[in-house]
């Protein structure tokens, strides 16, 4: 079952609560009583296990899977300039 964080906007207090997907939203805050706690939206950690990865999840920029393609170099305004120069 999942954790949920929430907050309160009238005292402040935040707190988890384990709960099922079907149950509802809690609306009413244990310490102050009133009807203002709001989900809070926390990140989901993501662990990447096993071997290869990175070899098989991801395409290189020309297509092939190979990896040997070198990206052909580009002249820069400087090296442009001195080659003008001569």
């Amino acid at each position: 079952m999942p954790v949920y964080t929430y907050r309160c906007e009238n005292c402040g207090i935040q707190f988890e609560r384990q709960q099922s997907f079907t149950d509802a939203p809690l609306k009413t805050c244990p310490e102050c009583r009133k009807k203002s706690l709001k989900k809070v939206i926390t990140p989901t950690k993501i662990i990447f296990k096993g071997p290869g990865f990175y070899a098989t999840d991801h395409k290189s920029s020309s297509g092939s899977n190979s990896g040997s393609s070198k990206p052909e170099k580009k002249e820069t305004k400087a090296e442009n300039k001195t080659k003008s120069d001569s």
